[in-house]
């Protein structure tokens, strides 16, 4: 074990959001005191809110997941909020953790972050080796931009600080807002609604072919808390289940979960984004992590809770 969780005061920035709020389930087994603040409290976006914050509470430890978070549509919608209020984010809190002496920092990214053709599985070397989706770079680029912070302060600085990249999550907490959610909320709603309103057919966005990564968000708590604990090295790296499918299989899978049973058409207007896009797992594999919740039954708990969050009833 690199760094001992016990005892310490650990920050869960962005906890109220999916993979927050999962950090904080999980740091409940680790005997540690969970920091949080809310976005009233103090604007994350604002650089000496944050310092001053952080200089009051004195976190030992610190998972960076805060960001703005949003599929394809958002993205495209919003270039310069994603990459603004991104770039804020991580640099006030990575800027605020090394004055302030934080031990040990957890930057979290996304798999946008490597280029559109990388070779598959991608692996960790792949980022800046080639274009970046267009549809997602603005969000990609702050990404990058915050691994290489993290670097940056831990080689002038000596500051332990890591990076992870997960793959394309769900779970609890998930954002179901057809207009700014990701591939999977988005086919769980569909899919309920057309149930609930008899439809004959839902519609896709594209040609149902490129090919995902997905991975239960509880698990990927999971690996961060292990490489928090277990890691701590320059390089970022990959979180992710290490096996892929088509967004029309993943399609099938979620009607059948949910119990639609009318057809499945694609609206070839809307584009497919990257073809495929499956992260190499032997990183991680390496460093004694796996996922334990299977996809088929990650997605039925995730539906469970669908079906009593406010989402369902809109």
């Amino acid at each position: 074990m690199t760094y001992d969780l016990r005892g310490k005061r650990v920050w869960v920035a962005g906890h109220r959001g999916m993979v927050g709020s999962a950090l904080v389930r999980r740091l409940e087994a680790e005997s540690c005191e969970v920091l949080t603040v809310s976005r009233t409290e103090v604007d994350l976006k604002d650089q000496s809110a944050v310092r001053a914050w952080m200089a009051r509470e004195k976190p030992d430890a610190v998972f960076l997941a805060a960001a703005k978070v949003g599929g394809i549509l958002a993205n495209d919608s919003f270039p310069a909020d994603f990459l603004y209020d991104n770039l804020m984010i991580e640099a006030n809190i990575i800027e605020a953790a090394f004055r302030s002496g934080v031990e040990k920092l957890c930057f979290l990214g996304s798999s946008c972050i490597y280029p559109k053709y990388a070779e598959q599985p991608i692996v960790e070397s792949s980022l800046l080796t080639g274009a970046l989706e267009p549809t997602n770079e603005w969000y990609a680029i702050a990404k990058i931009a915050g691994i290489k912070l993290a670097q940056a302060y831990r080689k002038q600085h000596d500051c332990d600080f890591i990076s992870a990249m997960p793959t394309n999550l769900y779970g609890p907490g998930d954002n179901f807002d057809l207009n700014s959610s990701h591939v999977m909320p988005a086919l769980i709603r569909k899919a309920h609604a057309a149930k609930l309103n008899g439809d004959p057919e839902i519609v896709v966005w594209g040609t149902g072919m490129p090919k995902r990564e997905f991975l239960h968000v509880d698990d990927c708590a999971d690996a961060c808390v292990h490489l928090m604990k277990d890691y701590s090295d320059f390089e970022h790296v990959n979180v992710g289940s290490g096996e892929d499918l088509t967004i029309l299989e993943l399609t099938k899978l979620v009607c059948e979960l949910v119990g639609f049973k009318g057809a499945v058409s694609h609206d070839l207007s809307k584009p497919d984004g990257t073809p495929r896009k499956l992260m190499s797992a032997e990183k991680i594999r390496g460093l004694g992590w796996s996922p334990s919740i299977s996809l088929r039954d990650g997605l039925a708990q995730t539906y469970e809770w669908f079906k009593s969050s406010e989402f369902s009833k809109q």
